[in-house]
C-alpha cells in the first residue's frame, strides 16, 4: 500500500464517526437557500436520507417532509438534536410502493423538490429477494417520478450507485433501469431529473467497514471475499454536501452526475488501516469468494459513457456517447412478475434489459 492510499483511507476513517470523539469530524453543514421549497426526502431514516435531513436542518426551507417505512429509525430521527427547535418538519411512515399513500402526501404537501434515497441496497439480499428489489427500487422510483410529473415538482434528485454501471446483480440492474427511466422522462418533462451516482458511503448503515471494525474489536476472523476486491468510497458528509450543491446549483437540464471519490481502494488495504485504528496487532484474515451479484471491481462509467468536468471540482457529468431510447414496453414485462415468479425467471427478465 502506498502513502497516498493510506492517507485516503485514514481520512475516510477519521470522518466515519466509527471511532472515539477526538477522531470524529465537527459537523460543518453548508447553508443552502431553499426558502421557497417544500422538500420531500424518501428513505429519510437511512444513512444518506438522515444525513441529508440533518444537513438541511441547518438550511432555510419552506417545509421539510421526511418519510420512511422503518418505524424505529424514523423515531430516532425525530429525536435527533438537529430537529429540536424546528417546527416546519413533517415525519411520516410511508411505503413508497403504496400509490394511495403517496397520492395523499403529494396532494397535502405539494413538494417542489424530491430527494429519492429510499432503496434496497445490499447486493446479496437482493439476489435472494429479487421481487422486492423490483417493487421498491424500480416501481417505487417510477411511482414517485410519475407523481412528480403530475404535481409539477421542480427537481427530482435520484440517489444511484456505481453498481448500476455494467451491472451483473439484481440491485445494480434495478438502479440502472431506474436511472434510464428517469432519463427517458426527462426528455419531455418540465421536472428536472438529477441523478447522482457514487460508490460506497463510508461507515453507512450495514456497511462492511462497520462489520470489519466489530469483528476486529471482538477478536473475530475478518472475512474478505477476494484478496483483490476493490471499491470506491466516499465520506457521508461530503456525499450529502455534493447532493445538496447539485440540487441548489443546477437548474437548466436533467443530468447524470458522479463524484470525485479518489482512487478505488483495495479492501485488504482498508482492513490493514482499520486494524491500526482499532489498536490491534493480531487479527486473523481469511478470504472466501465473491458473493452472488458481487463484482471484483466497480466502475464509474460504462463504455458508452464519458466523464466531463463541471465548475465544481468534485462533481463530474456523465454523458452517453450514443443516444439511448428507453424500451418502455420492458416495464410491462417487469410488471407481470409476482411473488410467485421463480428467482431464476425474475433474474432472466432483469438481465434481458442489457
Amino acid at each position: 500500500m502506498n502513502t497516498a492510499t493510506a492517507n485516503q483511507i485514514d481520512q475516510l476513517l477519521q470522518h466515519s464517526g466509527l471511532f472515539p470523539k477526538d477522531k470524529q469530524p465537527f459537523k460543518n453543514y453548508l447553508n443552502f437557500d431553499f426558502s421557497k421549497e417544500t422538500i420531500l426526502i424518501t428513505g429519510a431514516a437511512g444513512s444518506i436520507g438522515s444525513s441529508l435531513s440533518k444537513q438541511l436542518s441547518a438550511c432555510i426551507f419552506k417545509k421539510l417532509i421526511l418519510i420512511d417505512i422503518a418505524e424505529s429509525p424514523l423515531y430516532d430521527l425525530i429525536n435527533a438534536p438537529e430537529f429540536e427547535n424546528i417546527n416546519n418538519v413533517e415525519f411520516s411512515i410511508i411505503n413508497i410502493t403504496q400509490e394511495d399513500s403517496l397520492q395523499h402526501l403529494f396532494k397535502t404537501f405539494k413538494p417542489t423538490i424530491i430527494f429519492h434515497t429510499a432503496a434496497y441496497k445490499h447486493v446479496p439480499l437482493m439476489e435472494t429477494n429479487p421481487y422486492e428489489s423490483i417493487k421498491t427500487n424500480i416501481f417505487g422510483t417510477k411511482l414517485l417520478a410519475d407523481l412528480a410529473l403530475i404535481y409539477k415538482v421542480k427537481k427530482f434528485i435520484f440517489i444511484s450507485t456505481d453498481k448500476a454501471v455494467n451491472p451483473i446483480g439484481v440491485m445494480g440492474l434495478s438502479k440502472r433501469i431506474s436511472e434510464d427511466y428517469l432519463s427517458f422522462l426527462s426528455k419531455s418533462s418540465s421536472t428536472l431529473f438529477l441523478i447522482t451516482r457514487f460508490g460506497n458511503v463510508f461507515g453507512s448503515n450495514g456497511s462492511a467497514v462497520a462489520l470489519f471494525k466489530h469483528r476486529i474489536e471482538n477478536e473475530k476472523t475478518v472475512i474478505i471475499t477476494n484478496k483483490d476486491i476493490s471499491r470506491y468510497f466516499i465520506d457521508m458528509q461530503k456525499a450529502c454536501n455534493l447532493i445538496l450543491k447539485i440540487a441548489s446549483d443546477y437548474n437548466k437540464q436533467s443530468e447524470l452526475f458522479t463524484f470525485n471519490m479518489g482512487n478505488s481502494i483495495k479492501i485488504t488495504d482498508l482492513v490493514e488501516r482499520l486494524i491500526l485504528f482499532c489498536n490491534e496487532t493480531q487479527v486473523d484474515i481469511k478470504f472466501s469468494k465473491l458473493r452472488p451479484g458481487e463484482k471484483l471491481h466497480e466502475e464509474l462509467v460504462s463504455e458508452n459513457e464519458i466523464l466531463i468536468p463541471t465548475i465544481h471540482n468534485d462533481i463530474l457529468l456523465v454523458k452517453k456517447k450514443n443516444n439511448f431510447n428507453f424500451p418502455i414496453s420492458y416495464l410491462e414485462s417487469l410488471s407481470k412478475i409476482t411473488a410467485f415468479t421463480s428467482h431464476k425467471d425474475i433474474k432472466a427478465i432483469l438481465k434481458s434489459y442489457l
